[in-house]
């Protein structure tokens, strides 16, 4: 078992009144590393002025998350089978549905890995098929939600 430590902090702006629900929802995300990420509501969701398109949204981070742990687990087995991956592009796209009343979910994300190889073996569409699906199979993060995960294989 591994821990995956995130510190996540707010604070209220010395002018907001916050019951009035008028206030800013920038936040931090800060990991063991060090590293901090500016984070904010999706402005899709939240308005402006209270929320920060430059930043990075809950939603995008889960996206992204799905679209790392899928091509980090394709990588390692395409090293495993003999295949030299030049470059590996995802432009994932999660999409946010209504799936009850006042509740919503990311009920897709669709994947779409376009990679560049080189070496005497290339692989086939099958075989990119089958690394694919065991690279879903193996990702701890798609195997950690209900979302529907759909990999629309680019190359």
């Amino acid at each position: 078992m591994f821990d995956y430590p995130v510190t996540v902090t707010w604070k209220r702006g010395k002018d907001e009144i916050f019951t009035d629900k008028k206030y800013n929802r920038e936040h931090m995300w800060e990991f063991d590393s060090g590293n901090r990420v500016p984070a904010s509501p999706s402005h899709h969701i939240v308005p402006l002025p209270h929320s920060n398109p430059d930043n990075i949204d809950p939603e995008q981070a889960f996206v992204a998350a799905l679209s790392s742990c899928h091509m980090l687990f394709f990588l390692d087995l395409a090293s495993s089978a003999g295949f030299v991956v030049d470059s590996y592009e995802d432009e994932a796209l999660g999409i946010l549905s209504r799936v009850g009343r006042n509740v919503y979910a990311m009920s897709k994300v669709t994947l779409k890995p376009k990679c560049t190889y080189s070496g005497p073996k290339i692989p086939t569409r099958k075989e990119l098929e089958q690394l694919h699906h065991k690279s879903h199979e193996m990702c701890y993060i798609a195997n950690s939600v209900k979302t529907e995960i759909v990999t629309e294989i680019i190359s």
